[in-house]
């Protein structure tokens, strides 16, 4: 901690930044066994897009009063007790949270009784900038692809927030102090990103594991009903749960991420990024990759990409897996000729040529071709037209089902 971090801290915040420094990873020490059982990729923040609607990123929370943050999620599988992580690895200043609480989530905002959640057993937390935090374990039991709702309270601006853009989900917002309330009606304001809130993990006595996809929108689900669950990684995850499988699904797909290189709206590459995103996750056993499509598109002009370049970026992908033991599925790039700032000939040709590598280079441990299941038959560098959201890449809630249908849950 620098000293002019330092000097800018009140004397109770900055014992509870160093003592909560000095607690590496205490609920790791306890004799559970831990698996993320919900999870999303951070990225900095960056500005509200029309078609997208406002964040909140920028303006983070509390500059004018305190605000309570409300945001629902679904988790994979289930366990006797959970605890949360929350995330200021973008962050340029401690964030101070007043106080954090967790509850199975009913209809919009409202939820059950919420229960505390405390940080080294204290209510309030500070987290450090580019740093993650865990809560203490809450008993808790969930179920698999249960709804849980984590409320946290500010009372200090917290300057710009650490977030997920493209949540396809609600989050609500309220003025004042509103942590302890089970109804919705205080919480007015929404949007459809997630803030400073990147895991939810759970404790099972038989051990859940997690798989993670990764990679960038259509990991995300970008072009799925906002707030229906229909990414691609949601279906898998009912799937695994309708056969009993303890094993959640985490989507750290980013949309807009490059995989070998950084941009400012869209975080940074995936290769950077990997190790937090997915091999630090607790449980976790397979990661599906599905990337490059924006490193090859024409709107990438500056960055883009060769085949022998992006090949390279995922052997490395797959080196660094192997190395924690952890099982490397890969999918095909799917088809984006009528993306008209996607589409060259040029980058279709990179495109065939890494899947061919995917498909035969025989250095994933299983292989997924999504782009046999979801290109036009008669025009194969084409979406079929009944999967296409509407701008030629990314697909719609069908198109996310069909590909997610199309894994073979043996190779998890």
């Amino acid at each position: 901690m620098t000293a002019s971090v330092m000097r800018n801290l009140t004397v109770p915040v900055l014992a509870a930044a160093l003592a909560l420094t000095l607690a590496a990873a205490p609920a790791e020490a306890a004799p559970r066994r831990w698996a993320a059982a919900w999870g999303t990729a951070a990225q900095p923040a960056t500005a509200s897009t029309s078609w997208y609607g406002p964040n909140w990123s920028r303006e983070g929370f509390a500059r004018q009063g305190a605000e309570t943050l409300r945001q629902v999620v679904r988790v994979g599988t289930g366990g006797a007790s959970v605890r949360v992580r929350l995330s200021n690895v973008y962050g340029t200043a401690p964030l101070a949270v007043d106080g954090a609480a967790i509850a199975p989530a009913l209809q919009g905002a409202a939820t059950s009784r919420p229960r505390p959640l405390t940080f080294a057993g204290r209510e309030a937390t500070v987290v450090l900038p580019g740093r993650e935090l865990l809560s203490d374990p809450v008993p808790l039991p969930v179920r698999a692809l249960g709804k849980l709702a984590v409320t946290l309270r500010f009372t200090r601006p917290t300057g710009a927030a650490t977030f997920h853009h493209f949540a396809q989900a609600t989050s609500y917002r309220a003025g004042g102090d509103h942590l302890a309330d089970t109804g919705g009606d205080a919480f007015t304001a929404t949007t459809n990103s997630w803030y400073y809130l990147t895991g939810v993990e759970v404790a099972s006595p038989r051990g859940a594991g997690t798989v993670v996809a990764f990679g960038d929108s259509l990991t995300d689900g970008v072009g799925s009903t906002v707030g229906a669950d229909r990414r691609y990684p949601d279906r898998l995850a009912e799937r695994l749960a309708g056969l009993g499988r303890p094993l959640a699904v985490v989507n750290a797909g980013i949309g807009g991420n490059r995989l070998l290189t950084d941009s400012p709206e869209y975080g940074e590459n995936g290769l950077a990024r990997f190790r937090r995103d997915v091999l630090d996750r607790p449980g976790v056993r397979t990661v599906i990759v599905m990337d490059g499509v924006n490193d090859l598109a024409e709107w990438n002009k500056p960055h883009q990409a060769s085949a022998e370049r992006l090949i390279d970026g995922h052997r490395r992908l797959v080196q660094a897996a192997h190395a924690r033991g952890v099982k490397v599925v890969g999918a095909t790039v799917m088809p984006m000729k009528n993306a008209a700032l996607a589409y060259s000939p040029a980058a279709e040709a990179v495109r065939e040529e890494v899947n061919a590598w995917i498909r035969t280079g025989g250095v994933y441990d299983h292989v997924l071709d999504f782009d046999a299941v979801v290109r036009e038959p008669g025009d194969p560098d084409a979406l079929r037209a009944d999967y296409d959201s509407g701008d030629g890449i990314h697909l719609n809630d069908a198109g996310y089902r069909a590909i997610a249908e199309a894994v073979d849950l043996a190779a998890l």
